[in-house]
C-alpha cells in the first residue's frame, strides 16, 4: 500500500451546531471530537502526514498531544481557506510533494472505521479515485425551492448516493482540477466533485451509516451513543 496524506478540513465556523463551542472541540467522551478524527489516521502505518486546515493552531496542537506520541510527528497544521474547498487545497499544498496520494476527510466525522478507510484507499489505488457513499433511502423529488413549491420530477432513487468521506485520489488529478474547476469553489460540495468537473473518473465504495458527520448537538448524542453500543 503507497503512503497517503490525510488532509482535514477544520476551518469552518459550526453555525449549525447549537453551542458556543466549535463542534470539534466539544468533548465526546474523554476527549475532543478532532481527537477521536486524528487517532482514526494517525496510528495506520499508510498514514505518512495529516494536514488540517483550520483557523486555531493551539486547538489543533491540544488535540495532537492525546495522541500516542510516537504517531504525533505526523500532524501539521496549515491556515484554513475561504471555504472548504479552498481548506482541502491549502492543506494539498501544504503536504508533502512527494506523497502520491491524497485522501480527504471530515474533521467532523470522528468514527470512521478502519475497513472504510482501507476501502477508500483500495479503491483509489485501484480505480484512480474513490469516496465513500451510502445508498439514498428517501425519496427524492427535485423542486426550485424555496418551499412552498412546485415538484418538477422525482428523481431514480436507485441511482442515488449519499457521500461520505474519506474520499480518496492522486495528489497531481486534484492539483490539476483544481486549476481548471469551471465554477467558484464555494460552489464545490465535495472533493470528488473537482475530479468530475475535470472529466476523470471516480468510483464509490461502501461507506457506513456509523460514519456520521457532526453537524448539530443531536449528531453528537448520537455518536455518543453508537460509541457506547
Amino acid at each position: 500500500m503507497p503512503d497517503f496524506a490525510v488532509i482535514l478540513p477544520a476551518a469552518g465556523s459550526s453555525s449549525r451546531f447549537g453551542s458556543p463551542l466549535n463542534k470539534l472541540l466539544h468533548p465526546l467522551r474523554d476527549r475532543p471530537v478532532m481527537a477521536w478524527t486524528l487517532s482514526r489516521f494517525a496510528s495506520r502505518d499508510d498514514v505518512r502526514e495529516i494536514v488540517v486546515a483550520c483557523n486555531d493552531l493551539a486547538a489543533v496542537s491540544a488535540c495532537v498531544e492525546l495522541l500516542e506520541a510516537g504517531v504525533r510527528k505526523k500532524v501539521r497544521a496549515c491556515a484554513g481557506g475561504t471555504c472548504r474547498s479552498d481548506s482541502v487545497r491549502l492543506g494539498v499544498l501544504a503536504a508533502s510533494e512527494e506523497i502520491e496520494w491524497i485522501a480527504v476527510h471530515d474533521a467532523a466525522r470522528p468514527l470512521v472505521s478502519q475497513g472504510l478507510i482501507d476501502r477508500t484507499f483500495a479503491g483509489a489505488i485501484k480505480y484512480g479515485a474513490a469516496a465513500a457513499a451510502l445508498p439514498a433511502h428517501l425519496t427524492i423529488k427535485q423542486a426550485m425551492g424555496p418551499l412552498p413549491a412546485k415538484v418538477q420530477r422525482t428523481l431514480p432513487r436507485q441511482q442515488l448516493w449519499a457521500m461520505q468521506t474519506p474520499q480518496a485520489m492522486r495528489r497531481r488529478d486534484l492539483l490539476e482540477a483544481y486549476g481548471a474547476c469551471p465554477i467558484p469553489l464555494a460552489e464545490v460540495t465535495d472533493d470528488v466533485q473537482l475530479l468530475e468537473l475535470a472529466g476523470k473518473e471516480v468510483w464509490l465504495v461502501d461507506g457506513e451509516e456509523k460514519n456520521l458527520k457532526i453537524t448539530t448537538t443531536q449528531d453528537l448524542q448520537i455518536a455518543l451513543m453508537l460509541m457506547e453500543s
